[in-house]
């Protein structure tokens, strides 16, 4: 039978356990049900590699993922999240099997999340990741539109945290700007990954940094500057041995061309700029965020050589008002963009607000190239007091093909 390693540091002295615990050459070392009674038992246990079975693993990190969520949902700190150990119960729900990853882009959220926030000691993470990867480019590939749409409402959502968002983001993004810039598919795979995994050395702080009240501190700043080689430490560790999704993760943050890497050099570029244009249109407690339009801007201007026809086909890619952001109508309504258009800047679109500021219960999908539908000015989302109903924007938007 094959064994896999079980988080030890994450193990609380005390709480009893909810699988068996085996050494690594199946020696049985502790029943489910039993405690790690010290700090010399923990020690113990990690001399002797600890782990559990496939299905005890898989399962007993699902548990960890569904009790993170159910903490942010709660307002927990980030700080005290931080610090949870693995929980003691695992249901019959959680018990998954294989690399199938099941549900929508939140569920795809949850996996991801439990994996980035538990880094070098995450059960399983290959399989799983491999089981992200395959659901997501599923999911975008059947509708990118109500993919987009899905992320960038998420983005706004504090509640679900940020680090896995982003991720996410970041890889359908890169995705869809690849086959813009006609980056092979050989290329773009590690690419994706690597968009899904670049932050794993910091992503519980990511999420703190999120939502402090001040700016990022010199320790803050320094894991900031110092987290893609962390990330590529614990990529390696899990058995990464893709050098191009190491490569693009270790230089993402970087604007050198190392010698023997030009062959990654567009897909590092690509994943860098994606990577600063998502972190622009997220919320802080210190700044609002920038919309869309605008963070595609703030990349463009300034930008040089290849930089600027990234800039530009990313702006194809998702539009300067993507799916899932608010705009203002020139009828004065209050709208969230909900499919990409024939251009740009005319996305189809939903009203939810009218100009006398009353919600629109009856949602109807516009094409935003028509005088009298089209878009003023984006609006940040933190202003719009209503809430989106997924399933009557994916109604409306069925109804634009008919």
């Amino acid at each position: 039978m094959k064994y896999f390693p079980i988080p030890v540091a994450l193990l609380e002295i005390g709480k009893p356990l909810p699988v068996d615990v085996w050494s690594s050459t199946g020696n049985l070392l502790l029943r489910k049900g039993q405690p790690v009674v010290s700090e010399q038992h923990r020690e113990k246990l990690h001399a002797h590699n600890a782990s559990s079975t496939l299905a005890d693993a898989m399962a007993w990190q699902r548990s960890y993922e569904r009790m993170v969520h159910a903490m942010l949902r709660g307002g927990v700190e980030m700080q005290e999240i931080s610090r949870a150990s693995m929980p003691s119960e695992i249901r019959e729900t959680d018990y998954v099997v294989g690399e199938s990853v099941s549900g929508g882009w939140l569920d795809l959220q949850e996996v991801l999340r439990g994996i980035l926030y538990q880094g070098g000691l995450a059960i399983n993470p290959l399989r799983r990741l491999a089981g992200i990867e395959k659901k997501a480019t599923e999911l975008l590939k059947t509708d990118p539109d109500d993919s987009l749409f899905c992320l960038f409402q998420a983005l706004a959502d504090d509640s679900l945290g940020y680090c896995a968002t982003h991720a996410l983001l970041c890889a359908v993004v890169c995705k869809l700007t690849a086959e813009k810039l006609g980056i092979s598919p050989a290329l773009a795979q590690p690419l994706f990954r690597a968009a899904l995994t670049m932050n794993i050395g910091m992503a519980r702080d990511q999420d703190s940094m999120a939502r402090q009240n001040s700016a990022p501190t010199d320790w803050q700043r320094t894991l900031i500057r110092e987290h893609p080689e962390k990330s590529v430490e614990i990529l390696a560790g899990f058995g990464v041995d893709d050098a191009e999704q190491l490569d693009i993760v270790r230089w993402h943050h970087s604007d050198e061309s190392p010698e023997g890497l030009v062959h990654t050099q567009a897909s590092r570029q690509l994943l860098a700029l994606t990577d600063g244009f998502v972190a622009r249109m997220a919320a802080r407690k210190t700044r609002s965020p920038l919309s869309p339009v605008k963070a595609i801007r703030s990349m463009v201007l300034g930008a040089e050589g290849e930089a600027i026809g990234v800039g530009s086909a990313m702006a194809q890619a998702v539009g300067f008002y993507p799916p899932g952001s608010y705009v203002l109508l020139a009828n004065g309504d209050i709208a969230v963009a909900a499919q990409r258009g024939a251009r740009a800047n005319t996305p189809w679109v939903i009203s939810l607000v009218n100009k006398d500021g009353m919600p629109i219960a009856t949602y109807k999908a516009r094409d935003s190239s028509n005088p009298a539908y089209a878009i003023e000015s984006p609006v940040d989302f933190e202003t719009v007091r209503v809430t989106v109903n997924l399933e009557k924007v994916r109604k409306a938007r069925a109804a634009i093909s008919r």
